[in-house]
Formats: C-alpha cells, sequence, structure tokens
C-alpha cells in the first residue's frame, strides 16, 4: 500500500464511521485541515505517530506483511 492508498484508506474508515474531519482532529489533536489535506493527498510530510492515532481512532492499527511477488486477493479485487 502505498501513501495515497493509507490516505483514501483513511478518508473510507471516516466515512463509514460517520465522523466528520473536525470531530476526528478534536479527538486526535490534529488540526482539520491537517487531516484534509492527509486525505486529499496534497500533505506528504506527515510523521508515522500521527497516522498511527488517526488509525487507533478509528479502530484500526498498521501491520507489516512480508512482501509477495503476488498481489493478495484485496489488490486484484482493487484493481477491478
Amino acid at each position: 500500500m502505498d501513501f495515497q492508498a493509507l490516505a483514501l484508506e483513511i478518508r473510507k474508515l471516516r466515512k463509514e464511521q460517520r465522523i466528520s474531519q473536525s470531530v476526528m482532529a478534536q479527538g486526535v489533536g490534529i488540526s482539520r485541515a491537517t487531516i484534509s489535506a492527509l486525505e486529499n493527498g496534497s500533505l506528504h510530510d506527515v510523521g508515522i505517530k500521527k497516522i498511527m492515532v488517526i488509525l487507533d481512532y478509528l479502530g484500526c492499527e498498521l501491520s507489516l506483511r512480508e512482501k509477495s511477488p503476488w498481489p493478495t486477493f484485496e489488490e486484484l479485487k482493487d484493481a477491478r
């Protein structure tokens, strides 16, 4: 997953949970403008700690997996 895909996933998770950017910003201690820029892909210099705090707020976490030459089922599904 690249940074743009992560940003889109954060936006999707937030919207699925019906959380506004303002409410999430207050909940994680990051400005709404920063969250907006992150979700729109115009903020590329956000620290990993901020990403982890946002994901935690949304009930998710970052994880690592071994790189594979084969796409995952999710990657194949998204490519359709």
